[in-house]
């Protein structure tokens, strides 16, 4: 009897330890879990990084066509592979340095995990962060007479009343630029309510935005659902193609 008592015994402890109890399976999928999310988050990243970060638009600077709190995606392979902003395209771009001369947060933990947080859509862009349309690229000379006149590139003049606010000027204030090469100017679509490329003339930078310093072009609003959208760019600007700019000849 002690010889069976012996093997059931023996018996038991095999079972027990081919079967693992209820602590070792929810530990398990607690590493499955974590192992998920970790790549998630892996995936997340390198799309933010590479192909198309969410962006909220803050202001009114760029309304009809965006609206304050609008979420955007923004492709950041549009200029990719050489590419270049086009004149009409809407993008989101760093001002530090042209519209920003410093940084406005401190550096520090909290700042690295603020910026850790937007890359991936969690956070918002920060102040530094702007979205506007482009209106001239490198070589244009772009101009305005002031109110009552339309913009002018290359000495082209730009039809922008299906962009513009209603009721709003091409330009309350006069200016003649021409953008140096590898740079940008650029303007909100709600010019009466927006501080842009004009406001930086006597700064700098000249009120010039680096295209290094854009982040993507703006490519679809995702929210409200009412308001979905491409933002295509307006055949307005046509007109001014092969007159200049990025090495075109006029």
């Amino acid at each position: 009897m002690d010889d069976l008592d012996d093997l059931d015994d023996a018996d038991d402890e095999a079972a027990s330890d081919d079967a693992p109890g209820e602590g070792g399976r929810s530990r398990s999928r607690s590493r499955e879990l974590l192992l998920l999310t970790g790549i998630c988050l892996f995936v997340l990243l390198l799309v933010n990084a590479f192909v198309a970060r969410p962006f909220s638009v803050p202001s009114g600077s760029m309304e009809n066509t965006l609206r304050p709190g609008d979420r955007l995606i923004v492709n950041k392979l549009s200029y990719a592979f050489g590419g270049h902003p086009r004149r009409g395209d809407v993008v989101v771009f760093d001002g530090t340095g042209s519209f920003l001369r410093k940084p406005l947060e401190p550096g520090g933990l909290g700042t690295s995990l603020r910026s850790f947080g937007r890359e991936i859509g969690l956070a918002p862009a920060g102040d530094s962060v702007y979205v506007k349309r482009v209106v001239g690229i490198g070589g244009d000379r772009v101009t305005s007479a002031g109110p009552g006149h339309p913009i002018t590139v290359n000495g082209v003049p730009v039809d922008e009343s299906g962009e513009l606010f209603p009721g709003d000027e091409p330009s309350n204030v006069a200016f003649d630029v021409v953008v140096p090469p590898g740079k940008l100017w650029v303007m909100g679509d709600h010019r009466s309510d927006s501080r842009d490329s004009r406001d930086h003339l006597g700064e700098p930078g000249g009120g010039f935005v680096p295209e290094s310093k854009v982040i993507g072009r703006a490519a679809w609003v995702v929210y409200p659902v009412g308001h979905w959208a491409d933002l295509d760019r307006p055949d307005a600007y046509a007109a001014a193609e092969g007159t200049g700019g990025h090495g075109e000849q006029g």
